[in-house]
């Protein structure tokens, strides 16, 4: 027999019975009734019940075990009997009669429960995070996104992509976020760049002619937590494709989510092909450039009917009106749990109206709206009575952050929003510059990298902020899981571009002389998209944090707390690296 197993602990079935075993595992709980011990044993399989009976050596060990203590038992395997059968478990039938015990691995007394999720606070749990991972969530998320990646890495290759690595030392480059910076010991002054992304890397292997690459790609970010995006480092399906546009990229990719998401979503609809949303009309309708669309409401701009009212709440700003549909529940509740939602959000206050029988209006701002105000609302809006009209005035970013916080938390309150489902869309035709408010500079909106729709005529000719780009989001459940675009490949339109975001041909030829110099010798039109493979996880998982899907993350400070990371090092070490530190002085 082995030294350690003959089974796991996953796999054991009634047919087994009356057979000689020998299991090792974690000790996972125990329970003492009258003297007769039940173990349940876990490993990576699962879970098995072991039984030790009074006065045997084997009751004797297992008495005086602490729990995640690791131990090999031999015994044998006895049915339980229809009465004893725990249904919820694939081993229920069966129980194990210990008749040796040895111990592999002493525990400690644990820190937290491991057979309960006890409520304990995430820094503890990422302090202990190797007693985390042995919780049953946390170990099925890990292996979720085994799983999702075998499956990716499948998909891709199926349909004709080669997965190719790009370096991780590289070169500082403008994505949009801090980068990590590596100190070189071998050039005094200079420093490395962990990649934001491969990006100019994967444009380079489609100018070598490779066609389609991918990659489940590491980037490091030096940027803030959220709960959908992870502090240091994270993961993505980083993929390219050589004389495409956009619909093929879409193609590709609409099938890999497709398929991904039917694969492990436990039977959550998939809803296909996915919608083409324009950034603009998103933002109108929506309030989000990356909607959830399982909110079946829809947020209508109203601020010409209210362009010359005398109602200065309205007057002269842009509003947004939210139309939901008749509610079961009209009680004042409902509009003041959702105006103390939008206040929550960053508004002063939620103005409404009820409709009622010929569309007259009651409510609090009912008696500022004019028979031109109301007639033009119920064209606009559909109105039938019943129905509630929510309203947001300010500056459009404002308006639109908000509503379209309300319009979600709206749909979910009254009934119009669908659960089980994974709703994707495309967000199109985004801006391909925008300006900065504080400095009146134009700046790239998105991809410096992207081709400007219309090309060089339309840099040389356009206002810079009409151009719009061949650049696109893909979002799920108001999840952005990507950006992508089809890349601008003429060195001509990639002098034009930067030199409107304020880079002189010098300062383009000095950041981005690889690229510039393999554009000039042939480049084909080229695009791709890098979807985040924690992003996916977390959806799949139905994960509220995308930390819960990571083994080892970085806590919202984006420290490791398990091993201690970021760290000091010695003089020694600095001075290898020709480096001085210039501490913060404290407060």
């Amino acid at each position: 027999m082995h030294r350690y197993r003959s089974h796991n602990c996953g796999e054991l079935r009634a047919a087994d019975v009356d057979t000689d075993v020998r299991l090792s595992g974690w000790l996972h709980n125990r329970r003492d009734l009258g003297g007769i011990l039940f173990i349940d044993l876990r490993d990576h399989h699962g879970l098995v019940q072991l039984v030790a009976r009074p006065g045997t050596a084997a009751n004797e060990a297992l008495s005086h075990l602490t729990k995640e203590t690791v131990v090999r038992v031999d015994g044998k395997v006895m049915s339980r009997g229809a009465e004893n059968v725990n249904p919820e478990l694939p081993t229920g039938e069966i129980e194990i009669e210990v008749t040796e015990v040895e111990v592999l691995g002493a525990a400690e007394q644990i820190p937290f429960t491991i057979n309960a999720e006890d409520g304990v606070n995430e820094e503890r749990r990422l302090e202990y995070r190797f007693l985390d991972l042995r919780r049953e969530r946390m170990h099925s998320n890990i292996m979720l996104r085994s799983a999702v990646i075998a499956s990716i890495r499948e998909k891709m290759t199926n349909l004709g992509f080669n997965e190719l690595a790009t370096p991780i030392l590289s070169a500082t480059s403008p994505e949009g976020a801090r980068d990590f910076l590596v100190p070189s010991r071998l050039h005094a002054g200079k420093f490395y760049a962990l990649p934001q992304a491969p990006q100019q890397f994967k444009q380079l292997l489609m100018i070598a002619g490779f066609d389609r690459y991918f990659q489940i790609a590491p980037c490091f970010r030096d940027e803030d937590a959220r709960a959908d995006r992870s502090p240091g480092e994270f993961y993505q399906l980083d993929m390219e494709m050589s004389f495409v546009e956009q619909e093929d990229v879409f193609q590709v990719i609409e099938k890999v989510m497709t398929d991904l998401f039917e694969e492990f979503g436990n039977g959550r609809h998939v809803t296909s092909p996915f919608p083409r949303i324009p950034f603009r009309e998103a933002m109108l309708k929506y309030g989000s450039d990356k909607p959830d669309l399982r909110a079946k409401l829809e947020l209508v701009d109203v601020s010409d009917v209210f362009a010359g009212s005398e109602f200065k709440a309205f007057a002269g700003k842009h509003v947004r009106a939210l139309a939901v549909p008749a509610l079961q529940d009209q009680s004042r509740k409902f509009f003041d749990g959702l105006g103390e939602f939008a206040v929550e959000h960053g508004a002063k206050g939620l103005a409404w109206v009820r409709v009622g029988e010929g569309n007259a209006l009651t409510g609090p701002i009912a008696k500022f709206l004019t028979e031109e105000n109301v007639k033009a609302l119920a064209e606009r809006l559909g109105l039938e009575p019943g129905h509630a009209i929510f309203f947001g005035a300010g500056e459009f970013d404002e308006v639109s952050k908000i509503m379209g916080a309300v319009r979600v938390e709206a749909a979910k309150r009254a009934g119009q929003f669908e659960e089980n489902v994974f709703r994707f869309c495309w967000i199109v035709d985004f801006p391909m510059f925008e300006k900065d408010e504080e400095t009146g500079k134009i700046e790239f909106s998105h991809n410096p990298f992207s081709m400007p729709q219309g090309g060089l005529t339309a840099l040389e000719t356009m206002d810079p902020l009409d151009i719009l780009a061949w650049q696109y989001d893909i979002v799920c459940n108001g999840t952005e899981l990507s950006s992508g675009a089809i890349r601008n490949h003429e060195p001509e339109v990639m002098y034009k571009a930067f030199e409107i975001a304020g880079y002189s041909k010098d300062e383009v030829e000095k950041e981005f002389g690889g690229m510039l110099r393999a554009f000039k010798f042939g480049a084909p039109p080229h695009g791709g998209i890098a979807p985040g493979v924690d992003r996916i996880v977390m959806l799949l998982a139905d994960e509220p944090n995308i930390r819960e899907t990571i083994a080892f993350p970085l806590n919202g400070n984006a420290q490791d707390l398990l091993m201690g990371a970021p760290s000091e090092v010695d003089e020694a070490r600095l001075k290898e690296l020709h480096l001085s530190l210039r501490k913060p002085q404290a407060k």
